[in-house]
């Protein structure tokens, strides 16, 4: 009785100490697990209204980068009617006491070329790609290659996130949607873009004038893991380990 009683508290505390140690998984989307669950999925970034119109202004010429799953670039008569980017999701950071999606990471974006204009741009060139969504804190990092001196930046703050809604957290099997909307650029991002673009006063100014740059759509479909079954000789060595701990046990109840 003396063994038993400790077993189970030598149970518990591991228990106890296994929850107090649960922190963030980052899982590798499409080939990690993650309680069971193959986690994969996209993610859209769609330009706002106003953005297109500073767009315009600029004339800027918009190109897919690295490996996107899909794009839209709708540019009819010189004018941007809509543009998007789907990316696919390269890895989820998960909080595992409650499954919160706090981070998700994609590959791919989109370049921007500026051509000279009197009093808009000089020139330049602006590619966003591998975006960094930071769920908990609404914030986007993003990988940055800009010309004009500004060279590649990684992991670089550029917008705020103003609304998330939808799924936050991935609760089993099946497809969760999360809308992320409201995105207002930083001023060093503000800064990196006039600088890459070479924007003058008129550019820069169309630039000033874009308050949200538009909306990123999560979708992550979970799938479920059917586990390996152990071969019979697996089986047999658990056997005979059972039985080695159940004699131990008992010589140590004596």
């Amino acid at each position: 009785m003396k063994f038993a009683i400790k077993s189970i508290v030598a149970a518990t505390a591991f228990v106890a100490a296994g929850l107090a140690s649960a922190a963030p998984v980052t899982v590798a989307a499409g080939t990690g697990v993650y309680n069971g669950l193959k986690l994969e999925g996209t993610g859209t970034l769609s330009f706002s209204a106003s953005l297109l119109e500073a767009l315009d202004v600029g004339k800027i010429a918009i190109t897919p980068f690295g490996n996107l799953v899909s794009s839209v670039v709708d540019n009819d008569q010189g004018f941007y009617e809509q543009v998007s980017a789907t990316a696919g999701i390269t890895s989820l950071t998960v909080e595992s006491t409650n499954n919160a999606v706090l981070r998700a990471a994609t590959s791919g974006g989109l370049t921007q070329v500026a051509p000279v204009q009197r009093s808009v741009s000089s020139g330049g060139s602006l590619t966003v790609t591998d975006l960094n969504v930071d769920l908990a804190n609404k914030k986007v990092f993003a990988t940055i290659i800009g010309g004009n001196g500004v060279g590649t930046l990684t992991n670089f703050h550029l917008w705020n996130i103003a609304s998330i809604t939808g799924a936050t957290s991935v609760t089993g099997a099946g497809t969760f949607t999360t809308d992320i909307s409201g995105l207002s650029i930083t001023s060093t991002g503000f800064d990196v873009f006039v600088q890459s673009l070479g924007l003058l006063s008129l550019g820069r100014g169309a630039l000033a004038t874009v308050e949200d740059f538009g909306t990123i759509k999560s979708t992550i479909v979970a799938t479920a893991v059917t586990p390996a079954i152990p071969e019979p000789s697996t089986y047999a060595l658990m056997g005979l380990g059972l039985v080695g701990i159940a004699l131990a046990a008992r010589r140590r109840a004596k």
